[in-house]
């Protein structure tokens, strides 16, 4: 039996990347025989019948069309199937009377023909509405190439700066090819996947399937159908050969492309990498291991003039007692990266002052009412909100954002106010859009909705994209400060903490009064010290009177 190349849809050629057996192996039917890829992905070839490898007819770096003989396969009886050649001479002499000799025939050539004809339609799967964010990155794919779907299985997942979204099947069907890989930058609208699904006309099955033995049989035709793309289960090179290969200087990398693009984008040499991964692939996290390796090494062994960070030691902490590793969720690895680069990347400066509030609070119970009546829970958060967005209009500065070469502050004519929401699965900063065309109770409404949402994982991406300037209050948990991190791409952040009743002098003596603590950070590269005092004396005053809100 010739083992033969499957359908590769729109590509025209492929490399051999592994060989995963050898003349004389023993395989069974899902047992893989190659790995093969593209610039797009790899793929794993089976033997498609169970048998001995009598004759392997590829090597590694070959480049295979559709159809391609890759070896041929003993069978149990010890028979070996006809060549494709052969099989086709014969076929040109037979009687095409039936259905089943068509159908072979097509299996031998591959031509997939007529995809409506033959009871399937070919459907595109593409990027959704991503509201206002331009592209999105793709930083998973969940599916490959011959995989079978059905509605709500997970195809990709997509990540903005501050969100990520799990884009699943609507249809049951095949995937003939995934267009998309790990890192891709895509928008709304680009093709991700293209699928197979079945139409009402199924009298003909798909030329690529015709592999029922009672047709080919009639036909007088040995089964030559290309066989479908399974994982693998056959022995192949060991992590022990790999090394000996490598340290020969006969180097042999098994990788896929998007570990290839990612070895290529961070500088990591493949081939002084170990896998870890089914016969010694490198994986992506292999990758990043040894990046992270060479980072933890001692600063002297990096080059003359090196930029990088001191390395943080690694502790076995597990020596000192039981532990438990927890993994993080992706909001907030998310979280951490975007921390990480806001303050690597930014000079902050935090100011505090404390805001008297003691008028806003007895006006705010005596609106618990009516607060109770419309649904709503009137905290101090909508007046925050509120008088931040006057301020704003009066301090636009801190309304801005750097350019992305560092020549230009962009002003923004819009003030939309992100508010950070603490979630079990990390950190997020839904926005509210025209915050300041908002009244009190519009704002309270949708700062309520906005942190339901989130806790429940139903923000959309749109509800996390467009922030101006961002608040964080820390109110419900006490503090009399911190030093919040800005939200890149904006130049400003408040923080807010908990109010307290302190003891101020009045006339000739003292007197209770409920104040506000306030940290505002900014970034000193184009806000400075006298830009946010200016802010912070202007939100203070607006707090200690709300009724100048209204002017």
């Amino acid at each position: 039996m010739n083992i033969v190349l499957p359908s590769l849809g729109d590509i025209d050629e492929v490399e051999v990347t592994e060989i995963c057996v050898a003349i004389g192996d023993v395989v069974g039917a899902d047992d893989s025989v190659i790995v093969i890829e593209s610039d797009k992905a790899s793929m794993e070839v089976p033997a498609g019948g169970d048998g001995t490898i009598a004759e392997l007819l590829v090597q590694l770096g070959d480049r295979l069309g559709e159809g391609a003989v890759i070896g041929v396969l003993t069978q149990a009886d010890g028979s070996a199937q006809k060549s494709v050649e052969e099989t086709a001479e014969e076929l040109q002499g037979a009687e095409p009377s039936s259905a089943a000799t068509e159908v072979s025939v097509a299996a031998v050539s591959t031509d997939a023909g007529s995809e409506k004809n033959q009871g399937h339609q070919t459907v595109e799967i593409q990027v959704p509405d991503l509201g206002d964010i331009e592209q999105v990155e793709v930083i998973e794919v969940a599916v490959t190439a011959g995989a079978a779907v059905s509605p709500g299985d997970l195809l990709v997942v997509l990540e903005s700066d501050k969100a990520s979204m799990e884009i699943p099947a609507e249809i049951s069907g095949t995937l003939l090819e995934v267009c998309v890989s790990e890192g891709d930058q895509v928008s709304a609208g680009s093709l991700l996947a293209t699928a197979q699904i079945e139409t009402a006309d199924e009298a003909v099955p798909p030329p690529v399937q015709a592999t029922d033995p009672a047709p080919q049989a009639a036909a007088g035709v040995p089964a030559q159908a290309a066989p479908p793309l399974s994982r693998p289960k056959a022995a192949g090179p060991t992590q022990q050969t790999i090394a000996e290969a490598k340290s020969s200087g006969d180097v042999v990398v098994y990788a896929g492309p998007a570990t290839r693009r990612l070895a290529r984008e961070i500088g990591v040499p493949l081939a002084q990498v170990m896998g870890t991964g089914n016969r010694g692939r490198v994986t992506k996290d292999d990758v990043k291991a040894w990046a992270k390796a060479r980072l933890n090494e001692p600063a002297s062994v990096a080059g003359p003039g090196s930029a990088g960070l001191p390395a943080l030691p690694t502790v076995d902490f597990g020596k000192f007692g039981e532990i438990e590793e927890v993994p993080l969720s992706r909001i907030q690895k998310q979280v951490a990266a975007n921390m990480h680069r806001s303050w690597v990347n930014i000079p902050h400066v935090t100011q505090h002052a404390e805001a008297n509030i003691a008028d806003l609070e007895v006006f705010r119970q005596t609106m618990k009412a009516e607060a109770q009546a419309r649904g709503v829970k009137l905290s101090p958060l909508p007046f925050i909100i509120k008088a931040v967005c006057h301020t704003l209009q009066t301090h636009p500065k801190l309304n801005g954002s750097v350019s992305a070469n560092g020549e230009h502050l962009v002003l923004k004519s819009y003030i939309n106010v992100g508010i950070a929401v603490d979630t079990p699965d990390g950190l997020v900063v839904p926005v509210i859009r025209g915050a300041d065309q908002l009244g009190i109770w519009a704002l309270a409404e949708k700062a309520q909705e906005l942190a339901e949402k989130a806790r429940s994982k139903k923000l959309a991406l749109d509800d996390l994209s467009g922030g101006s300037f961002t608040i964080s209050s820390l109110g419900a948990l006490g503090g009399t400060g911190f030093t919040p991190i800005i939200n890149a791409p904006e130049v400003a952040i408040l923080g807010v903490g908990k109010s307290v009743v302190k003891p101020i002098w009045q006339n000739d003596g003292f007197a209770p009064s409920l104040h506000l603590p306030l940290s505002l950070s900014y970034d000193h590269r184009v806000i400075n010290g006298t830009d946010g005092g200016q802010f912070m004396a202007t939100l203070t005053k607006l707090l200690g009177d709300i009724r100048r809100l209204a002017l």
